[in-house]
């Protein structure tokens, strides 16, 4: 047995990924023989949230107790050097397989109360290969009496064809960052990339950057579109692009990964809130009871 269960599969041209049952994650995901993402093996389990959904948040939770809908949850830690929940509930459970084409299978989740989020939901990840690359569209229902409040985001490490990201070039099409403390949840303060290291609107080089960094405001094409893009030296071109309905991205260089993935792909992560929403109520979905909600981001190799 797999320690990330069943393993799908699906393909489109000279494009292959494998999504697994545990936490439906983004285990692997080629072209051309190329990764378009670095994930890990099939006999591993996934480090650093390589690949998976983070939901009912994205990112850091402080601990405490906070309430919604006269409902009080409870945060569990597990960062014990912060104090913080990370990267929500649903990352290590089975989730249902719905269906499974050549280029697109849809999982499931109903997500049961817990302390953590004593909220009944149901998320279901649609993976989709196409001419544009993967798709990945997430719905979000609420299946419980009560109004209900989450985020979600998604942990994609964007791949080089180098050994490491040294010589890579990145653009994050942000106007701001979300200003943290030492525990890494926001103080509150959206600042301005303008006139500081952390602009990345236009591509510079990654050398010397160590990001782990929540970024917003972020700049759309006409189709509203955000794309986070890295070139690596040898010209390898990776892209990740994502909807309105997620405002933020969470851009991470590994810095502080296990020996042997530090600085080896970038994670770039959409996400609808910062970090501690739930406890903040920064940018939370709510969802009336029955109500859906459904956003969309995409990945690809460019030529």
């Amino acid at each position: 047995m797999r320690p990330s269960g069943e393993q799908i599969a699906i393909a489109h041209g000279d494009q292959r990924a494998v999504v697994t049952e545990v936490g439906a994650t983004l285990r692997t995901y080629v072209k051309g023989g190329v990764s378009v993402i670095e994930g890990f093996a099939a006999e591993e389990a996934a480090s650093g949230a390589r690949g998976q959904m983070l939901f009912p948040w994205p990112n850091r939770m402080g601990d405490g107790h906070w309430s919604f809908s006269e409902r009080t949850a409870t945060t569990t830690v597990d960062d014990l050097a912060h104090a913080t929940a990370r990267h929500g509930l649903v990352r290590w459970r089975p989730f249902r397989v719905e269906s499974v084409n050549q280029n697109r299978c849809v999982l499931s989740l109903l997500l049961h109360p817990t302390p953590e989020y004593p909220f009944l939901s149901e998320v279901a990840v649609a993976y989709h290969l196409g001419s544009l690359g993967l798709t990945v569209t997430t719905t979000v229902t609420n299946r419980d009496d009560v109004p209900l409040p989450f985020g979600l985001g998604f942990h994609p490490y964007l791949a080089v064809t180098t050994p490491t990201i040294e010589g890579a070039e990145l653009v994050v099409p942000a106007r701001a960052f979300v200003a943290v403390n030492e525990r890494q949840l926001p103080t509150g303060e959206i600042l301005p990339v303008s006139g500081h290291a952390l602009d990345f609107t236009l591509a510079k080089s990654i050398n010397g950057h160590e990001l782990d960094v929540t970024f917003t405001e972020l700049l759309r094409d006409d189709f509203g579109l955000a794309t986070v893009g890295l070139t690596d030296r040898t010209g390898g071109h990776v892209e990740l692009s994502m909807d309105r309905n997620f405002p933020y991205v969470q851009v991470f260089t590994g810095d502080t990964l296990e020996r042997g993935r530090r600085r080896t792909a970038v994670a770039v992560e959409p996400m609808t809130c910062p970090p501690d929403a739930l406890r903040s109520g920064k940018d939370i979905v709510v969802l009336e009871p029955g109500q859906h909600w459904a956003g969309s981001w995409r990945v690809r190799r460019r030529e």
